[in-house]
């Protein structure tokens, strides 16, 4: 949660020093939101993948050691 609002503070300052020398924000606001959007999902869904991913070489693993342990 600290981290979300020190990057919300962050952000609002970038805006605000954006807003006083009067620079355009580097893409379109919809755009950017979008893309933070995107990045947000694929960030959740690259760590759900490596959970998975760890989770069923786990699943193995433990077969083949409960497999040799049984004979």
């Amino acid at each position: 949660m600290k981290e979300l609002l020190i990057s919300f503070a962050v952000g609002l300052l970038v805006g605000v020093v954006y807003g006083v020398i009067r620079v355009k924000s580097p893409a379109p606001p919809i755009i950017g939101l979008v893309g933070l959007f995107g990045m947000v999902l694929g960030q959740q869904a690259g760590g759900w993948l490596l959970t998975k991913k760890i989770q069923a070489t786990n699943a193995a693993s433990f077969h083949i050691v409960s497999e040799h342990k049984d004979q």
